[in-house]
């Protein structure tokens, strides 16, 4: 008897175990054992907001046997009152990438610092809040029928979308890290895309025109008004591709140099010089209610909107120099790939570089802000 308490006691525990690896599994890390970053996230217009209560769930590229796939951004009813959505993100991890599966939780976490838009800015959610049980939507970077939607409010946000990088970590790739509060949301109650998600997953994996190979990183559908609603007319195409994408990636294979790691330039999924780049977008003039401040943010602004643009400039006549150099030389194949990846990764470098400096200018502007606001009003 006492045998056989102990043989059920340990059957339960491996049950345990199974189920507790099964779900790590099922929702965390996806690996694909390919060393190929994917493309750049696309350009696009958010669709309307279909009805109260909706929040948005921003596009990402995933990955099938045959390649990269975009699954459309779209407008996702959560599993329960409270819960906010935080993306997915492929990140690289030294030998390959992996996908870090999007979930709803009490509050936004780590999502690689991947700025996919529409309040997703690379560090926690600007498109709205929860308010006594009701959604709340800030205009400012969501797309809301006032005359449908009435709980909203607007507070400007200053965002960087000149990047469209869509990883995190490896050459080229964003580099940020969690926040010990970002790590700590690790540890939250956590639930799981809903079943409209899976759905609306599937539904872009078999649709062929969403895979990168065949749209060259502008997917004809970028985002839909409501999960799966491919065929509904308010869904929205892609308006240019976030850079430029030349086609699929090989499979991987051990010998293949082009997809070991120490040559992960991701391939496909990031410009190689600098007029490859996507225009850059500059943020939108600040109001908040002191001039002489916004005055001052704005100055600070254009100056490094016009550093900026010599230092692209610069890096594509060097990188154009030695495009002529190599011509002279009539060097071989394998001199001017190692050329290109070299300029791949000066130019990614100095994407991030540009990034680093938007967001440092835009914390300095907001803690000025708070700073003006801390302090005591004068007494008449």
């Amino acid at each position: 008897m006492h045998t056989l308490q102990m043989t059920r006691s340990i059957l339960l525990l491996f049950v345990a175990l199974v189920m507790l690896t099964t779900s790590a599994t099922s929702f965390g890390q996806i690996s694909v054992s390919i060393t190929v970053g994917p493309p750049a996230l696309p350009v696009y217009e958010q669709p309307v907001c279909p009805g109260d209560g909706y929040i948005w769930i921003p596009g990402y590229w995933a990955y099938a046997d045959d390649g990269y796939y975009w699954v459309p951004g779209t407008w996702v009813e959560p599993p329960e009152v409270g819960l906010l959505w935080t993306p997915g993100y492929w990140s690289w991890n030294g030998v390959e990438f992996v996908f870090n599966e999007g979930y709803w939780g009490p509050q936004v976490g780590f999502y690689g610092g991947i700025s996919y838009g529409f309040g997703y800015f690379g560090r926690g959610f600007e498109g709205g809040r929860w308010d006594n049980g009701h959604f709340f939507y800030n205009r400012s970077v969501t797309n809301v029928d006032v005359a449908i939607i009435h709980n909203v409010y607007n507070t400007t946000v200053v965002k960087n979308t000149n990047v469209r990088v869509s990883y995190n970590g490896g050459n080229g790739g964003i580099n940020a890290r969690p926040t010990p509060a970002e790590e700590a949301i690790v540890h939250e109650r956590h639930v799981p895309p809903v079943a409209a998600q899976k759905q609306h997953v599937q539904a872009a994996r078999v649709n062929p025109e969403l895979r990168a190979a065949a749209n060259h990183g502008k997917p004809p559908i970028a985002a839909t008004p409501k999960p799966g609603a491919f065929n509904d007319r308010a869904f929205i195409p892609a308006k240019d591709a976030g850079a430029r994408y030349s086609g699929a990636a090989d499979p991987p294979h051990a010998n293949d140099r082009a997809t070991r790691p120490e040559n992960n330039v991701a391939r496909g999924a990031a410009a190689v010089h600098p007029n490859d780049l996507p225009s850059t977008e500059h943020p939108a003039s600040t109001n908040t209610g002191n001039p002489k401040q916004d005055k001052k943010y704005q100055q600070e602004q254009e100056k490094l909107n016009a550093k900026q643009e010599q230092e692209r400039q610069e890096l594509q006549q060097t990188q154009e120099k030695d495009h002529q150099r190599l011509a002279d030389q009539k060097v071989d194949d394998a001199k001017r790939q190692q050329l290109e990846q070299q300029h791949q990764q000066q130019t990614q470098q100095l994407q991030q570089k540009h990034a680093e400096q938007q967001q440092q200018l835009q914390e300095k502007h907001q803690g000025a802000n708070r700073n003006q606001s801390k302090l005591p009003k004068d007494k008449t």
